[in-house]
């Protein structure tokens, strides 16, 4: 039999989120792109860099610096038919918008008895690491997680940031997409192939039988990283990438847990009241007798985001603690 060679292109995390783009608005005159510095400066983190050129300012639209007005007018668009793509800077700032994302978006199909759907695709920034502090820094998709009538994606791999936009725009109801900052520069290699990805379920990363990390966006590549770490000393690790906080998959989850009986969750935002906490409800719930130790979390600290570089790195899960926690609770430990 002869072996098929996929073709594969090199590209970063930013570049696969602009191939998406661009390939979104090439097939669908109904795409477009609005939001903060999209246009002539290409975007905050440069993902729009060189569309404004290529598309015009009709579909590459510069907004004010108002979150409320500009995410109003997407959630509008979608109404009247288009398929908007609308960026805010950061998660911190999207909370300018919360009133047209909760209670707009989120609950027009249901308000309206099932009459209006909201097809808008709504991308953000998020989580630390960049020294752009408290306003700017913080990890919130948690908290839209919370909210019924949302899907919330957080796209962790070159894969994922490369081929969940297409998903979301073909989503009939509102999808937000948290984006980690600290991604945008990753590189590696991606299938030129189409890729119709699955935003309904997580994604076991790596198979183990000692305990499961179950994790997503930045987490995701340091738990990976852990994990090998562990491997050295005789620790096999599964991990697990969310991908989607909501609608969770919660059978991914447990069937993880049933099969290694030991669990840790990675979770850049805070711990009270966070995705974490929900993630641990739903394995007390179903596999409590498959536990051999408690569920244990690593979150965030619960401090606003710190400037100094040494108290943001102290601030949030590294690969040093993810492999001190693991430790812990294989020696039945708890910190």
């Amino acid at each position: 039999m002869l072996e098929v060679q996929q073709d594969t292109i090199e590209t970063t995390y930013r570049e696969a989120i602009r191939m998406a783009i661009r390939e979104a608005m090439q097939n669908d005159e109904r795409v477009f792109l609005m939001g903060e510095d999209v246009g002539n400066y290409g975007g905050c983190f440069a993902v729009s860099m060189g569309l404004l050129e290529e598309f015009g300012p009709e579909r590459i639209r510069d907004t004010p610096l108002s979150e409320s007005a500009f995410v109003g007018i997407g959630i509008g668009a979608a109404l009247a038919g288009m398929k908007p793509i609308v960026e805010v800077m950061t998660v911190n700032f999207s909370l300018l918008a919360l009133d047209q994302i909760m209670n707009n978006a989120a609950t027009l199909l249901h308000m309206s008895g099932g009459l209006f759907n909201v097809p808008v695709v709504i991308r953000m920034a998020t989580g630390g690491g960049k020294q752009l502090a408290a306003q700017h820094s913080h990890s919130l998709e948690g908290w839209y997680a919370h909210i019924p009538g949302l899907k919330v994606l957080t796209p962790a791999t070159l894969e994922d940031a490369r081929w969940m936009l297409a998903a979301a725009l073909e989503d009939p109801d509102p999808v937000l997409i948290f984006e980690n900052s600290t991604l945008y520069n990753k590189k590696g290699s991606i299938s030129t192939e189409v890729n119709k990805v699955n935003i309904d379920k997580a994604s076991v990363v790596r198979n183990g039988k000692d305990l499961s990390i179950i994790t997503y966006g930045i987490g995701l590549s340091k738990s990976l990283e852990a994990a090998e770490i562990l491997k050295n000393e005789g620790i096999d690790v599964e991990v697990i990438d969310l991908r989607i906080l909501r609608p969770l998959d919660t059978e991914t989850i447990i069937q993880s847990v049933k099969k290694t009986h030991r669990v840790l969750i990675v979770d850049e935002g805070w711990r009270s009241g966070g995705i974490s906490a929900e993630i641990s409800a739903r394995i007390n719930e179903n596999a409590f007798y498959d536990l051999d130790t408690p569920v244990s979390r690593l979150c965030g600290e619960e401090v606003p985001m710190p400037y100094a570089k040494h108290l943001e790195h102290a601030s949030v899960p590294q690969i040093e603690t993810i492999v001190k926690q693991c430790k812990n609770i294989l020696q039945h430990e708890r910190v």
